[in-house]
């Protein structure tokens, strides 16, 4: 059944979100990425309900619907929908999904050893650092709020690696940070809103594995272990959105670490719905004093982060 503009409309306004005039269902399904990796098109919802298209690096054009599944171009040109992707002024660009091409030749190129990498990553040495440092005081989550819940990837084989790289689902953050987080979800319990927590403190030895896995081209998105991470601070945590009423999960622009441009935090694609909600749990994380990271809408540091140490301990031995 095709979904009208109003009834999108409508769940919007349910949701406290300003719904502009929300694009019809198959209208909204050309909502995606196409063509090469480096020179992307991307097709998105405006804040007002339309559709528009945009080169990487380039100006928005709107879309104007014509028929049989084509679309006038804003300034001059014509897309039209295929079965595989969409044609643009004549040339045609498949549909993509970059994050997910990425992610499986990581998968591929981690499956050839496991065990080795995760052997050279806990034999390798952590960079040593001088400064007055902060002692650890890592807080369990888990004790912070009720509203909050726990989607721990990296304890199972649900993340870009494909490995188990914790021994248990937990999340831990520094004393302070935790507080911070706490008075964040409750700012978004009182809009209806929960936090799921993906990911939080983090070894230094699963850090120099994602490094290590992963392409040159795309180690934007993870951090160098020469220098450690924020995550191994204690400091960073990695959330999404979850309904209060619902239980479900909500939808951003991209998936959770996902590597691809949809993670960038000012991603200007993706529907009207994901960017209100990928703002929404932005206000109430910076409005808590922790800073966003600009190539992951998922990821926010604790203002505080260069005051700790790298950590080292595993989480067997943080729970011991």
């Amino acid at each position: 059944m095709r979904q009208t503009r109003r009834t999108v409309a409508a769940g919007m306004l349910a949701s406290g979100l300003a719904p502009g005039a929300a694009l019809a269902a198959a209208d909204l399904a050309l909502v995606a990425q196409y063509g090469a990796p480096e020179t992307p098109i991307t097709v998105f919802e405006t804040d007002e309900g339309a559709l528009a298209v945009f080169a990487h690096g380039g100006p928005a054009r709107r879309l104007s619907p014509l028929a049989d599944e084509r679309y006038a171009v804003e300034g001059g040109g014509e897309l039209v929908v295929t079965a595989k992707g969409v044609r643009l002024d004549g040339a045609f660009l498949p549909r993509r999904d970059f994050g997910a091409e990425v992610q499986a030749a990581i998968r591929r190129a981690v499956r050839t050893d496991p065990k080795a990498l995760r052997e050279r990553a806990l034999a390798a040495t952590p960079p040593t650092e001088t400064g007055d440092f902060l002692p650890p005081d890592l807080v369990d989550l888990a004790a912070i709020d009720p509203t909050i819940r726990f989607d721990i990837r990296y304890a199972g084989r649900d993340n870009f690696m494909g490995l188990k790289l914790y021994e248990r689902p937990a999340a831990w953050l520094q004393r302070p940070a935790a507080q911070a987080f706490g008075r964040a979800a409750k700012a978004l319990a009182a809009r209806g809103y929960g936090l799921t927590v993906h990911d939080a403190y983090r070894p230094w030895f699963v850090t120099w594995m994602f490094w290590e896995a992963t392409p040159p081209a795309s180690r934007v998105f993870v951090a160098d272990p020469a220098k450690g991470s924020r995550h191994n601070r204690g400091c960073a945590v990695d959330l999404t959105l979850h309904d209060l009423a619902t239980g479900a999960i909500v939808d951003m622009p991209s998936r959770y670490d996902e590597m691809s441009t949809r993670s960038y935090a000012d991603f200007a694609g993706g529907a009207a719905r994901q960017r209100a909600l990928r703002g929404i749990l932005r206000e109430a994380m910076v409005g808590q004093g922790f800073e966003v990271y600009p190539e992951e809408w998922w990821h926010f540091d604790y203002g505080a982060w260069r005051r700790y140490p790298i950590g080292t301990k595993t989480f067997t031995q943080l729970a011991g």
